[in-house]
Order: structure tokens, then sequence, then C-alpha cells
């Protein structure tokens, strides 16, 4: 079953005795854990919850864990970690794993036990007699990271269930900087509408100011106070930096790869090649070539390499130590905007 199965049936407290979550997108089996856990036990009660790596614990206790009846509530949790024997190529333990035990337990699970089985593997074999015994008598959640074409269906899904709108600006935000990390993604729409409130809107204007910023991210913001020749927005985002105690140089770096980078879509879309070609051939992430494509418009060949060429020589005098660092960013800063 998908992840989004799985967590809509944990929601209405359609519990099952086993589960076997799999998968290397931690934010999706963190959700649905959580959402298990909380029709289980839901009076956090700890007594009622056990936690096994099966890498230290061979399965057979589990099962003996799992068949014996709770000492408090009506029920109790038990969360098994790496199971590496459902893998092609099992993990060497100083002990063995009693898979019979196992299936015998899928067959017939306790009604007072519900067993949770997390594999966060890129895949499971399954070919496996076990495997097999787990989509028969178990609830499968196959949690993988979200595709690249995804991304966009996935935080208009999430800005609509917190029951807010975001200004165009927002989504790139988002989208661009926060997509690799669902965890920070849900976090920082959350944050988002908390300050718009039930029905609000986002404007790109309060998202700079909430979303925490990355170093990355504002390197993009940079970029974008060159496009608008904004000055002082510029240095506005450079004291941020300085506060987070980014180097002139490594400031330069970023600035330097953002610009490279839209300097090459720029050459290669010349050239003819689509989205999905600049891609490959820059082998890098899918947004970092989108957002390049929407500035490279903003700018000629001969600027851009303009551009470049004032980074090469602010990097080479703060390394030389001809001019003091900071005041050599500023100043890098004016003349990149100044003719823009």
């Amino acid at each position: 079953m998908t992840y989004t199965e799985v967590l809509r049936q944990t929601k209405k407290k359609q519990i099952v005795p086993a589960y076997l979550l799999y998968g290397t997108e931690s934010y999706f089996i963190q959700n649905i854990l959580k959402s298990i856990t909380k029709a289980v036990i839901p009076d956090d009660n700890n007594e009622n919850l056990s936690v096994y790596d099966l890498e230290e614990t061979p399965v057979q206790e589990v099962v003996t864990d799992a068949e014996t009846f709770p000492f408090f509530g009506e029920k109790k949790l038990i969360i098994a970690h790496n199971p590496s024997f459902l893998k092609a190529k099992p993990d060497k333990l100083p002990f063995e794993h009693d898979l019979d035990r196992l299936a015998q337990y899928l067959e017939q699970p306790v009604d007072f036990s519900v067993v949770v089985f997390i594999a966060p593997y890129e895949k499971i074999d399954t070919r496996k007699k076990i495997s097999k015994a787990f989509k028969k008598n178990g609830t499968v959640a196959e949690c993988m990271p979200v595709k690249d074409y995804e991304i966009g269906k996935w935080i208009e899904d999430l800005v609509k269930s917190m029951n807010i709108t975001i200004d165009k600006k927002v989504f790139e935000i988002l989208e661009t900087e926060l997509s690799s990390d669902l965890h920070l993604l849900q976090n920082e729409v959350t944050k988002l509408a908390l300050y718009a409130g039930d029905g609000g809107h986002v404007t790109a204007e309060s998202a700079e100011n909430l979303i925490s910023q990355s170093t990355n991210n504002s390197s993009l913001r940079l970029v974008d106070a060159v496009i608008e020749a904004n000055l002082h927005k510029a240095i506005f985002i450079y004291k941020g930096l300085e506060k987070m105690n980014e180097e002139p140089i490594a400031m330069i770096a970023l600035l330097a790869f953002q610009f490279r980078t839209i300097l090459r879509v720029k050459l290669l879309k010349q050239k003819g090649y689509s989205q999905f070609q600049m891609q490959k051939q820059l082998s890098v992430h899918p947004y970092v070539v989108k957002i390049a494509m929407n500035r490279e418009r903003q700018f000629s060949v001969r600027r851009l390499e303009e551009i470049m060429d004032k980074l090469t020589e602010a990097d080479a005098s703060i390394k030389r130590g001809q001019m003091e660092k900071e005041l050599a960013f500023e100043l890098l800063l004016y003349e990149i905007i100044q003719p823009a």
C-alpha cells in the first residue's frame, strides 16, 4: 500500500496487528508510526511500548513479547527496527532470526499487540517467504522519497491541508529550498499557517521573514537582489549570513555556483537543450535548473561573464590579503549590482 493509504487508515484508527514500513523516507515512516502510536496507546503509556533493534535482538524475542499479555491497558505496541533479513543480502549477525516463528505469528497474531517492523532500506526482497508473509497477513507501506515531479503537488496538498494560500514566490522558495527535507518542509509550512491563521494568505515578504534561512537559500536571495538591482536588500541578506557565521569566501563560492549555473543553463538553452537534458548535462537537482532557467532571462551572456570575473577577482583579493574580507564582499555586491 502507499504511504497515504496507510496513514489515512491509521488516522481513522483502523489498526491491524502487524505492519512493515520500508523505504528511505524517514518523514513518511515517522508519520505513520506516530499515527499508529496515537491509536494504540493514546495515553502515552510507555509501559505498553517496546522498542527493539533486530541487529541486536533475535526476532523470536520480539514475537514472544508480542504474545505476552500487557500488564497495563488493553493493547501494547512493539516496534522492531532494522529487519535486515528482508534484504536480498541480509547483514551478518552473531545470532539467527527464527523467521518461521515470525511467519507463524503473522498468520495468527494476537489481538492485544500491534507489531511494527521498520526497514529503512531502498529495497526489500519481495521473493522471500517472510516478505510474502508480511504482504499476505500484514500491512506493508512503501515509504520512498517523493519523486521530483511530485514535489509541487505535495506542497500544494500540504498547504491546502493547513487551509492557507501562498504567493507563487513562496511556493518557489518551498519547492527549491525545502523539498529535499520533508520534515523541515512541513515544519516551515506549519509556521506559515500559524502566522497567517485559518484561511489566511502568506506573501513573499512574510515568508522570507518567517522561513528558517539556510545558507543556500540566502545565496538565492542574493542573486534575486542582483536581478532587482537592490543593493540595500543584498547588504541586508549578507549581514544575515554574517550572523550565521558564514565567511565571505564561502559566500563568494555560493554566488559563483549560482551565477555559473545560470550562465551554463543560458548557453545550453541557446543550443536547444531541454530542461531534462540540462539537468543530466550539469548533474544537478532538477529545481536548480528550473530556477536558473527563470533567472537567465534577466542577463545577457556578457553580463554573466562579467559577474563571474568580478567574483573571481574578489576571491583572489581576499585570499591574497589585499583587502579586508568583509569590505571586499560589500564592494563586490556594489560592483555586480550597480551596472545591472
